[in-house]
């Protein structure tokens, strides 16, 4: 069928007729385009000022200082150099201070400031610098270096502050709308935009809880531990590190989301340490070779390897080789992904599981409950005439393993705390997080075992040692 040309030349002028005798603001949306123009000064000027006024000042500067000791003169330690020279122009140990700049938000009226655990640096004084100039003291209240947070406490007096509440991070989507507020480079207080890239993202040298916010909203040095702030003005993630081959901003930082920031903060309100739950499995990623292997149709979840004997996941029901498809009812791809749903949980609380098993679907509880400390870790400082002589010690639990964030939860044995500088076990270089595997080729089970074998008198001593990967080999003596 045919249309004649003066017929389509009638419908286009009745069709331009039409439009123009519409308001501005419908028009692009008559054309189909799903657009609304701006049709008065106020939506011309629609401005992020009001989210800013309403946070801005709950975001502070948070100065730290540190002073250490310094020597000017290697020969210092020399008593003929000491004793021509004089002690005073070899230069006796110096005063030296450090200072550290980043930012933190006031997530509570009384004081309570949030911010990365590598912007106070160990200091010694930290100062806080509110947005109007005031300026007070502040102290460490909760240290939580898994997650690189810590919380401070103002040292006000009883005043009240401006505060950010704390928004749900699982709530957010990618493409939202968000604003980074901190001081970047020492400038002072500073405010950038940008949208949620990712929500999900694994940056293994930041925390041991490698899940995070990603977004391209301009992140600098000194923005670590400032807010990444929603539209309805709700603190969503604390602003944590940035990936730069500059070292300035180039479009991806990463944010700790704010309900792993919750968990630190509600245990610093109780004045405890962080307890997490534990899922009480060993999982890994499900690549492309494991789903095809199992008959997937994709990879999805995580594959348990092991679990443990009288955990949560064995209570829950969950076996060796399963996958476990989603928490909570959100979708799990990746170990870090688990671990981040298992640690925000509460304590005590249930959480639905879904597993596949050969294929089939199988819905089950997790309670989610702490690592357990057993055996009891019996620190003792070791003594004698040995090589590990000054390191204290104790016996390895999965409540240990994960305060030292060891990759192996389940393994049974003695784990090093600590090793002072100057001792016999500081001289063979050990470690913490060292595990002691072997002393003269007889197996370390436990410190009584340790113990019992260096008190026998020996001229020569082999110690095996598991730090990370790697098994380590020393002989002294012999």
């Amino acid at each position: 069928m045919s249309v004649k040309p003066h017929i389509l030349l009638f419908s286009s002028l009745a069709l331009v007729c039409a439009l123009a005798m519409l308001p501005l603001s419908e028009r692009a949306g008559a054309f189909g385009f799903g657009k609304k123009t701006p049709d008065s000064r106020q939506e011309i000027t629609l401005s992020f000022a009001p989210v800013v006024k309403k946070t801005a000042p709950a975001v502070v500067n948070v100065y730290s200082r540190k002073v250490v000791q310094q020597r000017r003169s290697i020969f210092l330690d020399d008593p003929f150099f000491r004793r021509f020279f004089g002690g005073d122009s070899l230069g006796m140990p110096r005063r030296k201070v450090q200072r550290s700049l980043g930012s933190g938000v006031i997530v509570d009226p009384s004081g309570i400031v949030v911010t990365n655990d590598h912007v106070i640096k160990d200091g010694q004084q930290i100062k806080v610098s509110l947005s109007d100039g005031r300026e007070y003291d502040a102290g460490i209240i909760l240290r939580d270096k898994k997650t690189d947070l810590v919380v401070l406490g103002i040292k006000g007096g009883g005043a009240t502050f401006a505060h950010v509440q704390l928004g749900d991070s699982d709530a957010i989507e990618v493409g939202d709308l968000v604003l980074a507020i901190g001081n970047p480079f020492g400038v002072g207080q500073t405010v950038t935009s940008g949208i949620i890239s990712a929500v999900a993202r694994a940056r293994s040298s930041i925390s041991d809880y490698q899940f995070f916010i990603q977004t391209d909203a301009a992140i600098n040095p000194g923005n670590s531990g400032g807010g990444l702030i929603d539209m309805k003005g709700r603190l969503i993630g604390i602003n944590t590190a940035i990936y730069t081959r500059s070292g300035g901003s180039n479009g991806i930082g990463f944010a700790i989301p704010s309900n792993m920031v919750r968990t630190v903060v509600e245990s610093a309100k109780t004045g405890k340490v962080v307890r997490r739950p534990w899922l009480g499995a060993m999982v890994q990623k499900v690549t492309p070779a494991i789903a095809n292997s199992l008959g997937m149709a994709k990879p999805s979840g995580v594959l348990v390897g092991e679990v443990y004997p009288g955990g949560p996941s064995d209570r829950a029901g969950v076996r060796r080789s399963d996958i476990i498809v989603s928490v909570g009812g959100r979708a799990i791809n990746s170990p870090q992904a688990l671990n981040y749903r298992i640690a925000t949980g509460h304590m005590g609380k249930s959480l639905p599981l879904e597993l596949l098993r050969r294929g089939r679907r199988i819905s089950t509880k997790l309670v989610l409950a702490p690592a357990p400390e057993i055996p009891p870790r019996q620190e003792t400082r070791l003594s004698g005439e040995h090589p590990l002589n000054g390191a204290l010690v104790a016996n390895l639990s999965p409540a240990l393993s994960e305060e030292l964030s060891l990759k192996d939860s389940f393994r049974q044995g003695v784990v090093v705390l600590e090793v002072p500088p100057n001792s016999e076990a500081g001289r063979i270089r050990l470690q913490r997080g060292d595990i002691i595997l072997e002393v003269n080729r007889l197996k370390i089970g436990s410190v009584d075992v340790l113990r019992r074998i260096l008190n026998e008198e020996d001229y020569s001593w082999a110690i095996s040692v598991q730090r990370g990967d790697q098994v380590l080999r020393t002989v002294v003596g012999g």
